[in-house]
């Protein structure tokens, strides 16, 4: 019997209706039932496309020339758009956006977990833009200029830029003039292809509710040029710097920071609230980027913890505590567990500087610290996880389950590995009542979740 051969062939020009889009912003049409996605597509429009790549399962096409226009595509105003990877859905209208992370989490939750349970309608924000308290912006060099901006999609080339619509405007201003001083300064760029150079990336930090912000030059070497003069013009130009920090990454590595941070002038961290508690920021420590849409995921978590003061509640990936000490404003006391040294050492200063008591940090997998926290007789009524986008080990999802907590608050950031844990979790005697999305990156194909699950 011959192979079933694709029914398109590299670089032949088709017509296609786009049916759906993917969780990348792709739209997804089908030729003979052949799927073909294809960057910047809306469900519903009808264009030429020319077929770039073709795989056995399916292809990936170019758009060419719409025929037919969804009533949701809108101009994007960044005008970078098209080469840099940071967004993928400006081209959609924001309501088109929120209506399309729901029925993304409602359609993997159904394939993939075989629930159907109700996901409302995603939580979103007034303001879509400007919304990231934190840039990370790679510097190089081209034709011996000084570039700075994000890496074009699925490549190393800087897409040079002055400004980035979803960063706040203090941001902006700060890497635009660290690269000004740089060239006046005689720092080159980092070039990855041969690993010389000074400069590997600006971070910068601000803080929402206190105005304060944090510079990091992140550097090959511990070299730094005219390093003075550097600190003293950061200092004149931005009058709510309170930190500059150099982090020193001598590796071949795409991963932003190296081991080494030492505080060039100024506080080692700054300090932000969400609702009522504060938490103090150091150049490496994760903080969530949205502060508004964070308090908004935040309250929805409290909510189906439903805690009357008396509760014992387990964070299963604590961080810095920033889930723990809302929770223990609620609860008798919480447990954090975190793998990351410094996280926890940052949850515990974060606890002190809240006079928060009833709220304890230890360093290790969660999957391990569990079993051994029941055997000690601690009880849990409420289990939280927050984990990274590959979702909960199966190991922990058993020692959750093991401790019989009456309550399970799900936090996810991938909705497809959230839809297989909470298979696993329906299968152990937990039932998941319902799932609210919320839209913590705007413009871009993320969504995050946080799912109420119960004791059947």
């Amino acid at each position: 019997m011959s192979k079933q051969q694709p029914p398109v062939k590299k670089n032949e020009m088709v017509q296609v209706t786009f049916e759906d889009i993917t969780h990348d912003g792709s739209g997804v049409a089908k030729v003979d039932g052949y799927p073909l996605f294809v960057k910047r597509a809306l469900p519903g429009e009808t264009a030429d496309v020319k077929v770039i790549n073709v795989k056995k399962n399916y292809g990936f096409g170019r758009l060419m020339e719409l025929k037919e226009t969804s009533p949701e595509r809108v101009e994007p105003p960044c005008p970078i758009f098209k080469q840099c990877g940071g967004c993928q859905l400006q081209h959609l209208s924001y309501e088109g956006q929120l209506e399309y992370k729901q029925k993304q989490v409602k359609d993997v939750l159904e394939r993939i977990g075989g629930l159907n349970v109700p996901v409302h309608p995603t939580l979103g924000m007034e303001d879509p833009w400007r919304y990231r308290n934190k840039s990370q912006v790679p510097v190089g060099e081209r034709n011996g200029e000084l570039v700075a901006g994000f890496f074009a999609e699925r490549s190393h080339t800087i897409v040079d830029m002055e400004s980035c619509v979803i960063q706040r405007e203090d941001n902006d201003r700060v890497v635009q003039l660290v690269k000004k001083l740089a060239k006046q300064y005689g720092i080159r760029g980092y070039d990855d292809r041969i690993h010389k150079g000074t400069l590997r990336h600006v971070v910068v930090r601000h803080a929402k509710h206190t105005g304060q912000l944090m510079v990091v030059l992140v550097t090959k070497g511990k070299e730094l040029p005219n390093k003075k003069n550097l600190i003293e013009a950061l200092k004149d130009e931005l009058p709510n710097v309170t930190s500059i920090v150099q982090n020193i990454n001598p590796k071949r590595t795409n991963v932003i920071f190296g081991d080494k941070t030492e505080v060039l002038w100024g506080e080692e961290v700054i300090y932000d609230y969400i609702g009522e508690i504060k938490f103090a920021i150091s150049a490496r420590s994760f903080y969530q980027v949205n502060p508004d849409q964070t308090k908004v995921l935040y309250d929805k978590a409290l909510e189906y913890a439903q805690l009357t003061g008396k509760e014992t509640v387990i964070d299963a990936y604590c961080g810095i505590g920033t889930i723990s000490l809302f929770l223990a404003q609620n609860a008798k006391q919480v447990y954090g567990v975190e793998v990351v040294p410094e996280a926890v050492a940052d949850a515990k200063r974060n606890a002190k500087l809240n006079h928060i008591d009833n709220a304890e940090f230890v360093v290790g997998e969660a999957e391990s610290v569990m079993p051994w926290w029941q055997a000690q007789g601690l009880h849990p009524d409420v289990i939280v996880v927050d984990p990274p986008r590959k979702g909960c080990d199966e190991a922990l999802l058993e020692s959750m389950t093991a401790m019989k907590p009456e309550r399970i608050v799900y936090v996810s950031c991938n909705p497809a590995t959230l839809a297989r844990d909470l298979k696993y979790l329906e299968g152990k005697g937990y039932a998941t009542q319902e799932v609210q999305p919320v839209d913590m990156f705007p413009q871009t194909g993320h969504v995050e979740c946080v799912s109420q699950i119960v004791k059947k």
